[in-house]
């Protein structure tokens, strides 16, 4: 298990994380280096988070009515987790679905990032080699959370940009029948609603197309929601939860089919803290799921502090306004400035990123061309970007790229060099059409040279025909 390739390691989505490690960009230190844009990591409220500790010293110095709780904090805490923490955290859940959902800290689980919920929902609900039905495209790091170690497979629900990438019955039915070609018994569906890598919302009708679907094939429905809080404009979103009170199946058998996995990763900024959730109704999983949350722990001082940060509503009421403002601001500048280069992106209305269309800029409309493609803004531009094949997507040409996780200059930055990348390719197909056939035949073994002039980043993409 430990040497299998289902890890996912050697996706191009990871292996341009490790191409940005060896030249990373800095302003002053190495200000030709590879910017970050493959991390979806969101920086730009943490100068609230910071206003809030320095003004609350003795939650920092973990002090109470005048004493010390370090005591208490530093010796052994059970799994279930600080029920302080956990009344705290199921408000704030409420808070950012608009109160639509009413949710009860006995039915939730705490883990240690998303990571760890996801992987123990799998566990807890197919068997090794049972399947789990993901629309595409979805963040590559599924490939590693839900299968390297559960033995579960992965069947695609191929969408497409026809309709943005939208879910639809007929595509649901054609990966079902697919698994029952492959022989494999389907478990669940997997959503992430916001999605990444899209940065849209699933509509209602989307969500009754998926929950009616599930009640005829009688599977389990996982709604990853920790985009949740990052919904910056219209549509409002929609929590999984909220579409089955809306169709009054609280006392069905679905709703104990239907499990949320929460963070407060993106919502918060705060991915280094590790804290993960699942929440469900259905009490055999809590149970199990509980037991199994051993393994991956939030330590108590993590869970003091934030349940004194959640605790303060005003100003959880002022974070989630203001940081939504500058998401929604940082996602404009982005479209703006790739829009300025011909390069458009698919409309969205949440998450840390954008998903792109550069099928424009492919000299085929290959996969083989994508990676062409994604290997040059590495090494010419200075991008680190995440293509779409890395996510599974079943069109070339698409790429994910982040903006919350950089300064608005260093994002001018990246716009520049994008800018100047495809000005240059104009350049020269302009020049190529004023020369004569026989110097622009020598162009074109010029442009065909430069063209696989690309860096060797890995002999794959990693990417599987499933």
């Amino acid at each position: 298990m430990a040497m299998c390739k289902s890890h996912g390691q050697d996706s191009s989505y990871f292996i341009g994380w490790q191409e940005y490690e060896k030249n990373p960009y800095d302003p002053i230190k190495n200000p030709f280096g590879i910017i970050q844009m493959g991390l979806a990591e969101n920086q730009l409220s943490f100068d609230l988070v910071e206003s809030w500790l320095t003004r609350n010293q003795d939650v920092i110095q973990f002090r109470e009515n005048g004493g010390s709780v370090f005591r208490d904090l530093a010796l052994f805490q059970d799994y279930h987790g600080l029920q302080a923490f956990k009344n705290v955290l199921v408000a704030f859940m409420a808070e950012i679905r608009r109160n639509k959902v009413n949710f009860d800290p006995k039915k939730l689980v705490l883990t240690a990032g998303s990571t760890s919920a996801n992987e123990t929902l799998i566990f807890c609900l197919a068997e090794p080699g049972e399947a789990l039905l993901i629309p595409t495209p979805y963040y590559p790091g599924f490939d590693r959370d839900l299968k390297w170690r559960t033995g579960a497979e992965i069947v695609p629900i191929h969408c497409y940009s026809s309709n943005n990438f939208r879910i639809t019955e007929s595509a649901l039915e054609e990966a079902y029948e697919q698994a029952q070609r492959l022989n494999l018994r389907v478990k669940c569906v997997f959503i992430t609603n916001p999605s990444n890598p899209l940065g849209t919302t699933m509509s209602r009708d989307e969500l009754n197309i998926l929950i009616t679907f599930a009640m005829t094939k009688n599977i389990h429905i996982v709604s990853d929601e920790i985009y949740t809080g990052t919904v910056f404009d219209s549509p409002k979103f929609i929590s999984i939860m909220e579409a089955l009170i809306d169709r009054k199946l609280e006392k069905s058998e679905m709703w104990n089919q239907v499990h949320i996995v929460s963070s407060l990763s993106k919502d918060l900024g705060l991915p280094g803290f590790r804290v993960g959730m699942i929440y469900s109704n259905n009490e055999t999983l809590i149970a199990a799921a509980t037991k199994m949350s051993s393994f991956g722990l939030i330590s108590s001082q993590t869970q003091y502090l934030l349940s004194k940060i959640l605790g303060d509503k005003k100003f959880i009421k002022c974070y989630v306004k203001e940081n939504k403002k500058q998401l929604k601001h940082r996602r404009e500048m982005l479209a703006s400035g790739l829009a300025n280069s011909g390069i458009k992106c698919l409309k969205s209305n949440a998450a840390l990123f954008c998903f792109v269309d550069m099928r424009h800029l492919l000299k085929s409309n290959t996969f083989e061309a994508e990676m062409e493609l994604w290997k040059k803004i590495i090494s010419d531009v200075g991008l680190n970007v995440s293509p779409g094949s890395s996510c599974h997507c079943s069109e070339p040409g698409w790429f994910r790229i982040c903006f919350a996780n950089m300064s608005k200059e260093t994002l001018d930055l990246a716009m520049q060099r994008i800018n100047n990348f495809v000005d240059s390719g104009r350049e020269f197909c302009r020049n190529l059409q004023q020369q004569p056939s026989s110097v622009a035949a020598a162009g074109s073994r010029r442009r065909r040279t430069i063209a696989s002039w690309v860096v060797k980043l890995s002999s794959g993409d990693g990417r599987t025909d499933r």
